[in-house]
Parts: C-alpha cells; sequence; structure tokens
C-alpha cells in the first residue's frame, strides 16, 4: 500500500477510535443509546433468579427429545404469564432446562411457580376424574363487568370441551358427594369442579348456572379475583401439564444491588489495568508504544460493540475475561515488535526491519492465538453459563487482538517506518549501535543444560501435592459436592457462633463467615442441598431473630445438587483432554513434526498437576471457575511454548543437527523478553481486577494468576527441554551412538567389578 493510502486509513482510524469512544460515552442523541445502555447484563450484574430443572422420566433418544421441547414450551408459557422481561428458558445438554428471570426478587414463589410438575387435572367433587391439561387449550384473565375485579376464562379443546360438558352437567345435579377439600382446607361444594396442580388443588369452583356445553368457561366469585391471583392461576392452568416431573438441581439468587457494585468496582479495576498496561508499553517500547496504545484503545472498543452486535450477555465472570485478553491482547504487538528490534539489531534500516519483522512474526502471532482460541472454544462447549461467558469474550478477544495488532498495528507502524521523523532507531527503542534503549534484558541462560533441576523443582511440587491431598483431600466447593450457599445482610453486627445457634435445629453443619468489615453480613455454606423451601425455612428463622427483610436483604443464594458436581468434574476432564488431543492434532499439522506436539502436551499436563498441587497445598477451594482457569491456562501455556518453538524452528536452518542444546537454548533466550513482556501486562491488568472485585470473580482469578505463572515456568523450562529429549539423538550418527552405548556398558561393567571387589 503505498504512504498516501496508509494516511487516509490512518485518518479513518483515528476518526473511528475518537468517534466510538464518545459514543460509547454519550450515546449519539435519543434515537442512540450509549455503550452502558446497549450491552446486555446477566443476573448477576442487573440481578434476578434462575434455576435448573432435571426432567425424572425413563425417555430416551426422539422421545425424551420430544418431550423436553413440550416441557420448554409449558416453563415459557410460565415464565411470559407471570410477566417476567427477557427471561430465558432453554435447554442444556439432554434433560435438563435452564430458566433465567431477570429482575426476580422472591425466588422461592418464582421457582415454585415454574416448577409445579404434575398433571393439570380436573376432579367431580367426589374425586372422580373429569379430564387433564390435555384438554385445556389457553386460559386468561379480563375484567369482571358484572361482579367486578378479575375473572378467569379457559378455553377447551373439542375433546376437552365435550370432557367438560359432561362433568359440569353432573356437578349441577349435585351427582358427586364431596370428599375432597379446597385450597383453605374446607370441604368443597357438590356442585364443585375442582381443578388440581401437582396433586394440589389450585381453585375449585362450582357449576350454578347448569350444564356449560361450550368450548369455554369462566371461573368467577362475588367481588371479583384480584388481578394478581387472577393472573398467578390462569398462567397455572394455561401452563397445564408438564409431560416430565421437574427437580431442582441447581439455583442462584443475585440482588442487582451486589451485582451493580461488582460491576463498578470491576470497570473500574479494568480501566486501572489498561492504564497500567499502556504506561508499560510506552516505557518499554516508547513511539512503538504509542501505537500498541492506540490499537489497545481500538481493541477495546471494538470487543465491546461487537458483544453489542451479536446480543452477547454481559457477566462478571464475561467482564474478567475481556480485562484478562487486555494483557493477552498486546502479545501480538509484544511479538512484532521483538522481531523489528532483532533485525534493526542485524544492521537493518528500519524500513527493511518493519518488513521482515512482520513476516517473521505473523505465523508466530496466528499460531500463538489460534492456541488460545481453542482452549477458549473447548470451554464454551462444556462450560456452565457463566463459563461460557468468560470463554465468549476470550474468544472475541483473542480474534480482535490479532485484527488489531495484524492490520491496524501494521499501518501505523509502516507509516512511522516511512517518515523520516519517525523512521530512525531512536523512535523505534534502539540506540545508533542496534542495541535496546530499554530492555528486559540480555540473556545466555543454559535451559537445557540445567533441564534436571527444573524437573526436580516441578516433580518435588507435584509430590508435595498430592500428599497433601491423599492426607486432607481437595477442597472443593459446593459446586462439586452439591450443597448451598446463602449470603445475607443481617443489618446489625453479630457472632458467628450466634448465627449458628440459631440455625442449629436444621442440622447443617454449614460455614459461616463474615462479607463485610462491620460484621453485618455473613456467608452460610454447607453441603447439604436445601431446596427453595428449605432455604426460606432457614432465611425466615434468622429473619426472625435479626429482623431484616427477606425480600431485600437476601443477596445472593445458590443451590447445586450433587449431580451438577458430578457432572463439572466430567466435563472439566473432558474439557482438559479433548483441549489437549486437538491442539496437539493443530501443532502437528503446523509444525510437521509430532515431537512439538507430544512435548506442548507434556507441558500441558505437567500445569494442570502444578495448579491442582498448588490448590491441595493452599487449600484452595476447587469450583467451577476453577475449570475456566485451568482451560485458561492450557491456552495461555500453550501460546507462550508455541512462540518459542516457531523460533527453534525457524532457527533449524541456522544450526546443525548436532547443535541441538545450542539450538534450543538460542531459541529460548531470543524470546524470554517476550515471554516475560506478556506475563507482565497479563499480571497487571488481573491485580487491580484482583484486589477490588468481588469474590465471586476472585473464584476466576485465583486460577488464572496461578495459571499465568506456571505456564510461563513451564514454556520457558520444561516444554523446550522435553523437546530437545525427544530430538537430541537425530543428530548422533550411528557410529556415535555405537560408541556412547559401549561407554555406558564400559561403565557398568567397572561398577559392578568394583561392588563385587567390595564383597569379596
Amino acid at each position: 500500500m503505498k504512504t498516501g493510502r496508509r494516511k487516509v486509513f490512518a485518518v479513518l482510524i483515528m476518526l473511528l477510535l475518537i468517534a466510538t469512544w464518545t459514543v460509547s460515552f454519550t450515546g449519539a442523541g435519543d434515537s442512540f443509546k450509549n455503550l452502558g445502555k446497549q450491552l446486555k447484563y446477566g443476573l448477576d450484574i442487573n440481578g434476578g433468579v434462575y434455576v435448573l430443572l432435571e426432567a425424572d422420566t425413563p425417555e430416551t433418544g426422539t422421545e425424551l427429545t420430544a418431550i423436553m421441547n413440550q416441557t420448554k414450551s409449558v416453563l415459557e408459557n410460565r415464565v411470559n404469564a407471570m410477566g417476567i422481561s427477557e427471561a430465558q428458558v432453554s435447554i442444556e445438554g439432554t434433560d435438563r432446562i435452564r430458566v433465567e428471570m431477570p429482575g426476580v426478587e422472591d425466588a422461592e414463589e418464582a421457582i415454585e411457580q415454574i416448577g409445579r410438575t404434575a398433571q393439570l387435572q380436573f376432579f367431580l367433587a367426589d374425586g372422580t376424574l373429569v379430564m387433564t391439561g390435555d384438554g385445556v387449550k389457553d386460559s386468561q384473565i379480563a375484567t369482571d363487568t358484572e361482579q367486578g375485579g378479575y375473572k378467569i376464562t379457559i378455553d377447551f379443546t373439542s375433546e376437552g370441551s365435550n370432557l367438560f360438558a359432561e362433568a359440569s352437567e353432573k356437578a349441577y345435579n349435585r351427582e358427586a358427594t364431596p370428599s375432597m377439600v379446597d385450597e383453605d382446607g374446607n370441604l368443597v361444594s357438590d356442585q364443585a369442579i375442582v381443578i388440581c396442580l401437582d396433586d394440589e388443588v389450585i381453585t375449585a369452583p362450582s357449576v350454578s348456572n347448569g350444564k356449560i356445553n361450550s368450548i369455554s368457561c369462566e371461573i368467577t366469585r362475588p367481588g371479583g379475583f384480584a388481578e394478581t391471583e387472577a393472573s398467578q392461576l390462569s398462567a397455572l392452568i394455561r401452563g397445564g401439564a408438564l409431560p416430565a416431573n421437574l427437580t431442582e438441581i441447581n439455583s442462584s439468587v443475585q440482588t442487582a444491588t451486589v451485582g451493580a457494585n461488582a460491576l463498578a468496582l470491576s470497570v473500574k479495576a479494568g480501566a486501572i489495568g489498561l492504564a497500567i498496561v499502556m504506561l508499560i508499553m510506552l516505557v518499554v517500547y516508547g513511539v512503538l508504544g504509542i501505537v500498541a496504545d492506540l490499537a489497545l484503545m481500538l481493541y477495546v472498543q471494538l470487543v465491546l460493540w461487537v458483544m453489542v452486535g451479536i446480543g452477547s450477555v454481559l457477566t462478571l465472570p464475561g467482564i474478567a475475561g475481556i480485562i484478562l485478553s487486555l494483557g493477552m491482547a498486546v502479545d501480538s504487538n509484544v511479538i512484532i515488535f521483538t522481531r523489528i528490534r532483532e533485525e534493526i539489531g542485524k544492521g537493518k534500516s528500519v524500513r527493511v526491519a518493519v518488513d521482515m519483522g512482520y513476516k517473521a512474526a505473523l505465523s508466530t502471532v496466528i499460531d500463538a492465538q489460534t492456541t488460545t482460541l481453542v482452549a477458549a472454544f473447548v470451554l464454551y462447549l462444556f462450560g456452565t453459563t457463566s463459563v461460557r461467558g468468560f470463554a465468549l469474550t476470550l474468544m472475541i478477544g483473542t480474534v480482535i487482538s490479532v485484527i488489531t495488532a495484524v492490520f491496524i498495528t501494521q499501518l501505523f507502524v509502516n507509516l512511522m517506518a516511512d517518515s523520516k521523523t519517525f523512521g530512525t532507531n531512536s523512535m523505534f527503542g534502539m540506540k545508533e549501535d542496534g542495541t535496546p534503549k530499554l530492555a528486559l534484558g540480555n540473556f545466555n541462560i543454559d535451559f537445557v543444560g540445567n533441564r534436571k533441576k527444573f524437573y526436580a523443582i516441578s516433580l518435588a511440587v507435584i509430590l508435595i501435592g498430592f500428599g497433601f491431598a491423599a492426607v486432607k483431600g481437595f477442597n472443593y466447593g459446593i459446586d462439586f459436592t452439591g450443597g448451598t450457599m446463602m449470603q445475607i445482610e443481617l443489618g446489625k453486627e453479630a457472632t458467628i457462633g450466634e448465627v449458628k445457634e440459631t440455625i442449629a435445629k436444621y442440622d447443617l453443619n454449614p460455614t459461616i463467615v463474615y462479607a463485610t468489615d462491620n460484621n453485618s453480613q455473613i456467608i452460610i455454606r454447607t453441603i447439604k442441598d436445601l431446596k427453595s423451601a428449605d432455604r426460606s425455612e432457614v432465611i425466615d428463622t434468622l429473619a426472625e431473630k435479626y429482623g431484616f427483610d427477606p425480600a431485600k436483604d437476601v443477596l445472593a443464594s445458590e443451590q447445586f445438587g450433587p449431580t451438577v458436581g458430578k457432572d463439572l468434574r466430567r466435563n472439566a476432564i473432558k474439557s482438559v483432554i479433548i483441549a489437549a488431543l486437538v491442539l496437539l492434532l493443530y501443532i502437528r499439522l503446523r509444525f510437521k513434526n509430532i515431537r512439538y506436539g507430544v512435548a506442548a502436551v507434556a507441558g500441558l499436563a505437567h500445569d494442570v498437576l502444578i495448579t491442582l498441587s498448588l490448590y491441595a497445598i493452599l487449600r484452595l477451594t476447587i469450583n467451577n471457575p476453577f475449570i475456566a482457569g485451568i482451560l485458561t491456562v492450557v491456552g495461555y501455556s500453550i501460546n507462550d511454548t508455541i512462540v518459542i518453538f516457531d523460533r527453534i524452528r525457524e532457527n533449524t536452518k541456522f544450526f546443525k543437527r548436532k547443535q541441538n542444546v545450542e539450538l534450543i537454548n538460542t531459541s529460548i533466550n531470543q524470546t524470554l523478553s517476550r515471554s516475560l513482556m506478556t506475563s507482565l501486562t497479563t499480571f497487571a491488568v488481573m491485580v487491580p481486577l484482583f484486589i477490588m472485585a468481588s469474590q465471586e470473580l476472585r473464584g476466576f482469578l485465583i486460577p488464572l494468576i496461578i495459571g499465568v505463572f506456571v505456564g510461563t515456568y513451564s514454556s520457558i523450562f520444561l516444554c523446550s527441554p522435553i523437546f530437545y529429549e525427544l530430538t537430541k539423538k537425530e543428530g548422533v550418527s550411528k557410529y556415535e551412538d555405537n560408541k556412547a552405548k559401549a561407554d555406558k556398558g564400559r561403565k557398568k561393567a567397572a561398577k559392578r567389578r568394583d561392588d563385587e571387589g567390595i564383597r569379596l
């Protein structure tokens, strides 16, 4: 591209950057809202309830699919009838349904309304079954002009109309002797048609005007129904029969207050992290750092507006994914800048160095980011909703980071190289003699020679960690073991012992900690699987003791059935194995040598084992966010490893096969400053978030912080030495190999003779 066109594109990009940031903060008139208002937020930010329900049915295959689709439709009708805006009902796996209800405050009532599981049934007063919900087509409410208030209308199918006509005639003629009781526990009228759901009477109206021979009927009462009562009753009738019993196996309640505070702190932490990264790039790369910062500013805008465009829901874990990707986004720029400066150091002009640096760095950038993308994709496939939010933002961020580095950064760097003012060694952070003005170091470390020391360190940590695990076990969270968590604002200072005593009758054996410094907010955890009604009992007992409002002061609650934990563990193992196999295949295809892939996957196994060992030693909680952390570690670690392997592959043409040690050591040392720089920027964005973020986000960040450290260590100190072990005999001639074996045999024979002499 000619310089004139580059300038035009550069100006357009600058205008785009200014426009997007302006619109993001202020919007564009009344018709176009700012970014904050256009983003969709998850329940952990806006507040609300989600519940995961499992179907109890013997059906399999296509019959199970049909039942689940029918169940989903019934639940959608019930949720919509409750007037909940933007509620979502989705099928998870083969036999589970997730219901998300934003803005709902009374979790128990919402879960009870959607979770009624038995057939809708109509009875005569003596308990004779008249018809099931299959005969009901629809039910609505309408204004009752005669009685006042509201009435309920029911529309029947053709078959249902015939059955109801027959039943209403019997009821009107008092042919049934009452044996059933109504919702208040009173014996129903002998003219009643009793409507039951979930084996409970929901209403028992009387037939007082003769046989109802029609496709519809009305339920009225003196003074009419209140609107809320009529709506709920109509929704239950309209929802009809669920084709399978549903069991609550996972649920969560989050207040909007907690989510809003967590969002505000996360955004602030992200801004601080972004500022730190931009400062680091300026200090290390000078004017090149300005280019990287411009690309980073555009990167942030593109990620957020792409999420708006595809209708993605932003969750707190998703914010963690965005902020983490900020640190990794500069990695591509670091790789490119490092290669350009290497070319300048070889004595090339700035213009030539830029061209050659980009060509050399491009394949490395694509390979490194593709591996991260693979790990994020596997995470998205097998993760739960919160983990998927994290994975999606990480995938979007990874793709956009490549686009900004390859196209945006290249455009501005080429303009600098073409400029007489900026196309100098000094402006590219280099001295006139071709050495960097500021570098993280000029390394010459014998990594291969010291490899056994590194093996020993890793082995020691793994053995100690699994020793701890064997003695004390891993510290599994309730999402793995099954259990319940409740976060409550008591409204006054309370002691943990007093709280335990208050709820002692429920035999929860709870773990209770303070959530705030003033000791008025507590978090209760128990491995007991408390359903909605059971949680309400515990909360009501505490409310009676401390006087708080259960509707407002239960800030969050979460329940996990034991089957959820088993699925999480199974999916975690499956995710790591699949990610490793896919990455092994990708590396084999890209590097044309299976040994690169084997060494990289060995490094991944090491990272997982070390992370698990540290969790065992430090007694950190293994939970759902831990899975996201592990897979992100897999992507991050192999990203770093690929950069080194790419340099080994490139340097192979400069070294003879028998110089394997020198080849590998040189390659690691050449890429070491890049590895350290990427780790530094990643830590720079995670530390402010860890300090300022909510407890939930810390659950994601702890394995990431450990993983970045462990991944950097393995890619530098282990993967390349393992690759050496796999290839060290490739450059040895047959004569040298036989000579080495003979020498080894002579040493063993001499040792054996010495041992025999000692015994004599």
